[in-house]
């Protein structure tokens, strides 16, 4: 991974980091915590990736998201290839901070899935637990 960001550490004292006004995020052993990325105007959600320290910091200092992919093992500027960026409005914790909500308007919604769909979570899981159907809302591959 990429060079470390300083962050504060996560305390310890459990009152101060569920109830502290510190940003102390709470990495895993791999350096990631979870980002939930919703749309800011809709709440409709996005997707759900990953960021390490770098990919944090880069997002907070220039407004659009980043994230670490562990597919490719690198940095990620959500949108530099499609155009879809995502300008982030607003970085919500959660109780522990292990988890980041992202709330962002994207340039090119329709694209803010890879497979040039406005969500990554566009197919249902069927009753049986198996079968996955297309969303209605979603056109199904042609």
């Amino acid at each position: 991974m990429s060079t470390p960001v300083a962050f504060s550490e996560p305390s310890t004292d459990k009152i101060e980091q569920e109830e502290g006004k510190l940003l102390r995020p709470r990495f895993d052993q791999f350096g990631l915590v979870t980002a939930v990325v919703t749309d800011c105007e809709s709440s409709e959600l996005l997707m759900v990736a990953h960021m390490n320290a770098e990919a944090l910091e880069l997002t907070l200092s220039t407004g659009t998201a980043h994230y670490w992919s562990r597919s490719r093992n690198a940095l990620w500027k959500k949108g530099e290839t499609s155009g879809a960026l995502q300008s982030v409005k607003e970085i919500r914790v959660d109780c522990d901070q292990d988890a980041v909500w992202l709330k962002v308007a994207v340039a090119r919604r329709e694209e803010t899935c890879h497979t040039g769909r406005s969500t990554c979570f566009y197919r249902v899981v069927m009753p049986d637990g198996h079968r996955l159907s297309f969303d209605p809302g979603e056109a199904e591959p042609s």
